[in-house]
């Protein structure tokens, strides 16, 4: 029997409109365990569009209500013990990660086949044979993973054109025994990994794959052996080349008439304007191309964790974080324009900082662990950017001496700098703020950040914070807009070669830029915001965010 008072997270997530639920480890299994398999009270989160249940070995079904979360973007259900899970799964139409990986699966119900916005896959180590017929109808897919599992071959419509966004399969450690000539319909196709297969023959027209950049096919035991010897030791490149040869020689043993010599030249050509026109497409593609890869908390055992205590609530509930890696702010006007761009998002995106305010510090001078709490005016302290250590509540008096003086200098009512955000805290018995190990105060939204944290040209590692009064979705909704821009301005520094600039901090000579300064790409490390008694209440960035439509912006999870 259900026990709803045993799931304090759904409640959390059912009294608060959440759109994200996260439940994993040993506490959830073992109510699971108890409650034999998930409460049915998940079901009516209708709102929900990240649900994630995982490392919970007792879970071995999902019942067919999961129908009802129809704005699910994300479900990820690893880790567990699952035997099936429904038919259903294909009413989540608005579904676009879908990851089932690390479980008991024997099949997977056709029902997958009919999401249409589905765009990453992965059924990895399960007990698979076979894959649903109809996946060509998943048009937008983009990676799958279906390696460790025991499949034999792919499906007959799984080579088609309608695949034309399918950039990532791997499928290694199977029994996968052939691999049709038709794989050089997926145009798109970057990586391919078929390694420890079953595999004799490797098609030449896998060598038509315009876009191929990574092949693996270690482990299989080819009848060609010099091929073999290929796969084992050298780059795709030398393999794709050896291929096509082969191609052109299988093409040489059929020329019995002057007609096979005409199509073997058509053919040639065809090749060669095709690889030509993709070679113009990836040139313009990398010209235009913006990269930020998502580092998983899992895989940083030193990742920052944000507590929140319960008093936030009532004052400034909401608040994302997260570590931002290759934003190259030494040359010229980098770090200028950064700064310039978090104005321009403060005015525009968060209203003035009414809807939200964005932080940002140097990870170097953090002091780990941080705590988002709060403080009465007069016990709140803060170093404020460019100023000496004082209250808030001198901080504030002083911001309206200088608005009174501006006013009577300007002769206007409208004042500029921190001294517009001062009504934002009107009648306010305390104040928010973010405060590290030693009980500094680094943060004081939606006024000013503390000088101690403040980033610098050499600033190599940024904390960023996005807090709102709002909702938790529109921290997201910045915090995206924010690492979007970062993306941007990273590629035009990256771009422009500027000359090292001097921000009149004294840093001394310069060094040569590192290949990693030279770099566009970003790396965003997710960072955990927990309750005072360690539950997950946001990890971000998570598989729903950074999903703008952006056509140049490629995330990497």
């Amino acid at each position: 029997m259900d026990d709803i008072e045993k799931w304090p997270e759904i409640a959390k997530a059912a009294t608060g409109n959440r759109r994200e639920l996260v439940l994993q480890g040993p506490s959830v299994d073992g109510r699971i365990s108890s409650n034999g398999g998930l409460t049915s009270a998940i079901y009516s989160l209708t709102l929900l569009n990240y649900l994630e249940v995982s490392q919970s070995p007792s879970l071995t079904a999902i019942h067919e209500d999961i129908r009802h979360l129809t704005n699910l973007q994300s479900l990820i259900l690893c880790r567990n013990k699952l035997a099936s899970v429904p038919n259903v799964f294909g009413s989540l139409k608005s579904l676009r990660v879908l990851d089932l990986s690390v479980n008991n699966l024997g099949v997977l119900p056709e029902g997958i086949t009919q999401l249409r916005e589905l765009n990453t896959l992965n059924v990895s180590c399960n007990s698979l044979e076979v894959l649903p017929e109809g996946l060509s109808q998943c048009t937008k897919l983009s990676s799958i993973n279906i390696s460790k599992n025991r499949i034999t071959r792919f499906p007959a419509d799984f080579y088609s054109e309608r695949l034309d966004l399918l950039s990532t399969l791997v499928a290694s450690d199977n029994t996968i025994d052939q691999l049709s000539g038709d794989i050089h319909k997926l145009a798109a196709l970057k990586v391919l990994d078929l390694s420890n297969n079953k595999l004799s023959e490797i098609p030449p027209d896998l060598s038509d794959c315009p876009k191929l950049k990574e092949v693996n096919f270690k482990g299989n035991k080819l009848t060609d052996k010099r091929l073999e010897k290929m796969v084992n030791g050298c780059q795709t490149k030398s393999i794709l080349d050896y291929l096509r040869g082969k191609g052109r020689q299988g093409e040489d043993g059929g020329d019995a008439d002057g007609s096979r010599k005409a199509d073997k030249g058509k053919r040639q050509q065809q090749r060669k304007k095709k690889e030509k026109v993709a070679d113009e497409q990836e040139e313009v593609e990398e010209l235009n191309k913006m990269v930020v890869r998502v580092l998983h908390v899992s895989d940083a055992p030193t990742a920052l964790t944000v507590k929140v205590s319960a008093e936030v609530k009532d004052v400034r509930p909401y608040l994302v974080c997260c570590v931002v890696r290759g934003m190259n702010l030494k040359p010229g006007n980098a770090l200028k324009r950064f700064l310039v761009a978090q104005t321009k998002l403060h005015d525009d995106l968060c209203a003035k900082r009414t809807t939200a305010t964005i932080a940002t510090h140097d990870v170097q001078l953090l002091k780990a662990p941080l705590i988002y709490d709060v403080k009465s005016p007069t016990q709140l302290k803060i170093a404020p950017l460019g100023r000496r250590e004082m209250t808030a509540v001198e901080l504030i008096r002083h911001l309206q001496l200088e608005a009174d003086e501006l006013r009577k200098q300007k002769k206007r009512q409208n004042v500029s700098g921190l001294h517009k955000y001062l009504q934002i805290l009107q009648g306010k018995a305390f104040y928010p703020c973010l405060v590290d190990a030693e009980g500094h105060v680094i943060s004081f939204p939606p006024i000013t950040n503390s000088e101690k944290t403040k980033i610098k040209k050499t600033t190599k590692e940024l904390f960023l914070e996005v807090t709102s009064a709002n909702s938790l979705q529109t921290c997201k909704h910045v915090m995206d807009a924010l690492i979007v821009k970062m993306a941007e301005l990273n590629k035009f520094t990256a771009e422009h070669q500027e000359e090292p600039g001097s921000d009149g901090e004294g840093e001394g000579p310069q060094e040569p830029p590192t290949s990693q300064e030279t770099s566009s790409e970003l790396i965003v490390q997710q960072v955990r915001t927990v309750d005072h008694d360690g539950n997950l209440k946001v990890v971000y960035p998570s598989k729903t965010d950074l999903s703008e439509d952006i056509s140049n912006l490629t995330v990497i999870w």
